[in-house]
């Protein structure tokens, strides 16, 4: 193993050790008080029964079978679940097929951040995975269930379905895929016309039709975003079938896979605390996790949901750790934003089955780790088949089938991992540097201040940005308005700097997932409501960003350290359901503590 790799596992595990032991008393405590239908009231049992049919009611009766609980995040709006559609049908009939019962214990809120972007809903998005951590709970809390089934794909929705089940973590647990929609137009393609649009060179219909012909069908999005960062790390953490992440939905490999998963979970439920979700996933686990993410130039949004997922399992990660592992975790992938190719191309030139083999094969992960298949990763070196109509496990690919997507731990696109921690007296926040060029990583130039992302975008049409500047975008904190992305402000940057000028971004907000070329500081802490240094920030103030030292600094810092902070209320904002999350902006945490309400 890699000597960096195991110091930084350590400390987190000394770090952890009280909270973690807590954690996993409590998780097995629940275990040994176990699931017994029996113990139940008739008028419990006949409740949770009553819409089976016979068979499921004298099993469930009886106490003879297992019973799969399935958390299901389906709904129309979002394109990658769709496909859950007929998932819980299909599930209760391959859980009969393998002596198992399957119910939908509850389904939880799934936003489509595409969706919302840029719109007032986006100040939901964040708290929504908190509240799907609590939907995931109030399905599980019926104590009807021997192990748990997760239908869920994108962003605020996995890391929220992980923390909801870590909380019955003495249930074995699974995550279901539904896999990418076939590749639309090229990521260059859209790239094209979405600069062209906002040059102001083409209409809203022909940018609208470049959009609708890259989202095109059911399926998640095939750019490298929040989305697939989800699916990437629930199979190098072991929690859903190796290379099932990008299997396309409504295909024979799709359909085989998912019944694999109900098979697995039936059998894990059988064999005790060792398969449970609070077994799997510990300090080792989540360092893998976080080696997955840097790996593959995976979504910064995990810089906040990982550290909220550990949290959930009683273990304490920080930015420093990320960027502590980044310095020794190559980039071993190009996929948009970070290069031409999606998920689908990633996939067929090898996929997560040859990243997890080049990581392990230079010890890089951990191996001896626990997994919904039992100890050990180097089953997810496998891919799965079909012979005969049949599911058959082979050995995948040993080398990158494609270099300009993919290639080995010993001939990297870069040495380092791409996510920086930066500090300074602006105080501490993340980078992304895997798209970033190297003549952009250091930029020292004069801030311009805006309130909204439509300010810079007014600017930017008026003509007034034809120059070096750093966008300083404050009140975009978890505390303030639920931090929302800031993903319309990608394109505009993006010519400025094709122009030749030096941009980037400080803010305590988000970007989008799918970070791309511009230097963005983001996640500052502490945020503008708590009177962090970025509230008395004025335009015409020069910062200097350098991300090979990991250094954010206001330089004339004397002058902005006298100055009032300034302050923007929202508090008499009432739209879009914001309101009804006033407590909620109260209770948050910081950026680096998982900006969770819950812990």
């Amino acid at each position: 193993m890699n000597a960096k790799v195991l110091e930084i596992t350590q400390r987190i595990i000394e770090r952890s050790k009280e909270s973690r032991s807590t954690y996993l008393t409590q998780m097995k405590s629940a275990h040994q008080e176990g699931v017994s239908r029996q113990a139940m009231s008739c008028g419990n049992l006949a409740h949770a029964f009553a819409a089976c049919d016979t068979h499921d009611k004298s099993e469930l009766a009886q106490n003879r079978l297992p019973n799969l609980g399935v958390i299901t995040a389906y709904n129309d709006m979002l394109s990658a679940h769709k496909v859950y559609e007929d998932y819980p049908k299909n599930i209760r009939l391959y859980a009969n097929k393998h002596q198992g019962i399957a119910q939908v214990a509850g389904a939880v809120p799934a936003m489509c951040d595409g969706v919302t972007q840029g719109q007032p809903g986006m100040e939901l998005s964040l708290y929504s995975r908190d509240v799907i951590a609590m939907a995931t709970a109030i399905g599980l809390s019926h104590n009807m269930f021997d192990a748990t089934l997760c239908l869920g794909i994108c962003d605020k929705i996995v890391p929220g379905l992980m923390m909801g089940a870590l909380r019955f973590g003495h249930l074995p647990t699974i995550f279901l895929p539904g896999g990418p929609m076939p590749s639309g137009i090229s990521n260059e393609e859209k790239g094209r016309i979405r600069q062209l649009f906002a040059e102001g060179k083409i209409g809203r219909e022909e940018l609208l039709k470049g959009e609708s012909d890259s989202y095109h069908s059911p399926g998640t999005c095939t750019f490298y975003g929040t989305a697939n960062s989800n699916q990437m790390l629930m199979e190098i953490m072991g929690m859903q079938l190796p290379g099932s992440s990008f299997v396309n939905p409504g295909t024979e490999l799709r359909d085989l896979l998912n019944e694999e998963a109900v098979r697995i979970a039936i059998e894990n439920s059988k064999l005790g605390f060792e398969r449970s979700i609070a077994n799997i996933v510990d300090e080792k686990v989540i360092v893998n996790g976080i080696i997955g993410l840097l790996a593959t130039g995976g979504s910064t949004n995990h810089t906040i949901h990982l550290i909220a997922i550990a949290r959930a399992a009683g273990i304490t990660i920080n930015w420093e750790d990320m960027s502590d592992l980044s310095d020794v975790v190559p980039l071993l992938t190009r996929m948009y934003p970070n290069g031409a190719a999606d998920v689908n191309h990633f996939h067929a030139a090898g996929g997560m089955g040859f990243v997890i083999r080049t990581l392990l094969d230079h010890g890089i992960l951990h191996e001896d780790v626990y997994t919904i298949l039992g100890k050990g990763l180097s089953k997810y070196k496998q891919e799965p088949k079909i012979d005969n109509h049949q599911l058959i496990w082979v050995d995948g690919a040993t080398e990158s089938l494609n270099e300009s997507i993919i290639r080995s731990v010993n001939q990297p696109f870069s040495a380092d991992g791409g996510i920086k921690i930066l500090k300074g007296n602006l105080g501490r926040s993340v980078i992304k540097t895997a798209a970033v060029s190297d003549d952009q990583r250091i930029i020292e130039a004069p801030a311009i201040v805006f309130h909204e992302q439509s300010d810079l975008i007014k600017a930017f049409k008026n003509g007034e940005l034809e120059k070096d500047f750093i966008a300083v975008l404050p009140f975009q904190g978890p505390k303030h308005n639920g931090m929302p992305e800031l993903h319309q402000l990608t394109p505009t940057l993006t010519i400025l700097q094709k122009k030749g000028f030096k941009v980037a971004l400080v803010t305590d907000g988000r970007m989008s997932g799918a970070s791309g070329k511009v230097p963005a500081a983001i996640h500052l802490t502490p945020e503008a409501k708590d009177g962090g240094m970025i509230a008395k920030i004025r335009t015409g103030d020069v910062i200097r960003l350098d991300s090979y030292r990991g250094e954010l600094t206001v330089l004339n810092e004397a002058e902005v350290t006298s100055r009032e902070a300034s302050y923007i209320s929202n508090e008499d904002t009432f739209a879009f359901g914001r309101e009804l999350f006033s407590n909620v902006r109260k209770l948050v945490t910081k950026s680096e503590e998982g900006a969770s309400f819950l812990f």
